[in-house]
């Protein structure tokens, strides 16, 4: 029986290896241990189906995960007598200890196959903050997860952050750039928020958050800067200001010319979104390619102007990443919820951007039983055939899974083809689409 493990006992294995069985369930009891219960195995949820899982589908608990206790939710096992998923309705080892499900929020570069399995332990539960819930289990003396590796690049990898160094390099930044309210927004986000993108931008390395917008035309469900009142929390708050061209430009400017492998991306999670800003933006870009050829700019977002997407190209932009949680239009606005713009739009400002010769990425969130159900699957396929992305980024949507499947009006179209064999097909009818998690840097423009 293991009580209070955390992330820890799986720094510097090796993710890409499997158990030799499949893991034991765990729980937590109301004090917050977690605890392993070996009668029952751990199961896997693909919606609303949960699921026996393979030792193929396991890796060790990636280094920088966390573990979150689901309140409210009795964790779901698979009795190894039958085969079948069985609910653990109460402490095994104390009845009057209390009983809640797992889950694992994965380091990035890391995506589910499988959510955590559990029941609801009556009607009403609170909803569950916005974050991705991943399958956990124990074994062998350590946790394990149904997921897998989507991204070799170690940029957001744990042991690539030392805590003293990014306070006091964010600190000298700060002191240095105490006049550029975006220095001082990105040290917050470093500081409280402890995000890895700012984290890089004061490192002088690899990708740097370029923030612009406060206002939104969409609102999305699982928005992670701003929720209603009386819905679960966002995760972080939201920028309240419009940077000025210059702001932007002394920020992007100096981390393309220092950093290796450098990328400047606008349109990042404490932001609305940037298209709204395409003016500013427009201005900053031509601004920085005055300065500098070198490294990536890039803009995150939904896609929803493809005229604004068109100009930023022109002015320099170099890739996009456009987040899609459906390529179906019906479960996209059910979950987007649009202002002013239509699933079109975002289809063709993917076209806006290959008609100019510029890289386009897929922000393609993932929930195993939706991601992978079969006519999810075939929408996907029709769109890469039509539009051709070069990239998907496996990203897991972070979000209650049975809220998101309530709130898109879900209904499955088959049995889930299930995540592994969906990037297998994938793979095979697109030999030249790329799938990682991060926004490439695509070295100096031509």
């Amino acid at each position: 029986m293991v009580r209070n493990q955390a992330a820890g006992p799986s720094f510097g294995v090796n993710t890409s290896s499997h158990p030799d069985e499949i893991p034991a369930l765990v729980f937590a009891d109301s004090r917050g241990n977690i605890i392993d219960y070996p009668e029952l195995s751990m199961a896997g949820a693909a919606a609303m189906e949960i699921r026996p899982l393979r030792p193929e589908e396991l890796i060790p608990l990636p280094p920088g995960s966390e573990l979150f206790i689901l309140p409210g939710r009795l964790p779901v096992g698979i009795d190894p007598l039958t085969g079948q998923p069985a609910p653990l309705a109460e402490n095994p080892y104390d009845g009057a200890a209390g009983i809640q499900a797992v889950a694992a929020f994965m380091a990035p570069a890391h995506t589910a196959i499988y959510t955590a399995a559990f029941v609801k332990a009556q009607d009403s539960v609170p909803l569950l903050p916005l974050f991705a819930y991943t399958a956990v289990g124990w074994y062998q003396g350590k946790f394990w997860v149904a997921a897998l590796r989507s991204d070799a690049d170690r940029r957001q990898d744990y042991d690539q952050f030392d805590q003293d160094t990014i306070r006091q390099m964010t600190r000298q930044a700060l002191e240095t750039g105490r006049n550029n309210r975006l220095i001082r927004h990105l040290g917050h986000c470093c500081l409280v928020y402890g995000c890895p993108a700012a984290r890089n931008y004061f490192l002088h390395r690899w990708e740097a958050p370029l923030p612009t917008s406060p206002a939104c035309n969409a609102s999305c469900l699982g928005c992670i800067s701003l929720q209603p009142s009386g819905c679960c929390p966002a995760t972080q708050e939201r920028i309240d200001f419009v940077p000025s061209v210059e702001e932007i430009v002394e920020i992007g400017v100096e981390h393309l010319l220092r950093a290796e492998n450098a990328v400047i991306s606008f349109g990042q999670g404490c932001e609305g979104e940037p298209l709204l800003q395409a003016d500013t933006i427009e201005a900053a870009i031509r601004a920085i390619r005055r300065r500098t050829p070198a490294g990536t700019v890039n803009l995150n977002t939904n896609g929803s102007r493809p005229d604004a997407v068109g100009r930023l190209a022109d002015a320099g932009l170099d890739s996009i990443r456009i987040s899609m949680n459906s390529a179906r239009r019906d479960f996209h606005h059910r979950y987007y919820r649009p202002r002013g713009f239509d699933f079109v739009d975002v289809l063709e400002s993917i076209s806006a951007m290959k008609a100019r010769g510029r890289f386009v990425s897929l922000n393609y969130f993932i929930l195993p039983g939706f991601t992978d159900d079969p006519a999810e699957f075939e929408a996907l396929c029709n769109l890469i055939d039509q539009r051709k992305p070069d990239l998907i980024q496996l990203r897991n949507l972070n979000m209650d899974p049975h809220w998101y499947l309530q709130g898109v009006d879900f209904v499955p179209s088959g049995a889930p083809l299930g995540i592994t064999r969906w990037l297998a097909s994938l793979r095979r009818r697109f030999p030249g689409l790329g799938f990682g998690y991060f926004n490439p840097a695509l070295g100096k423009r031509g």
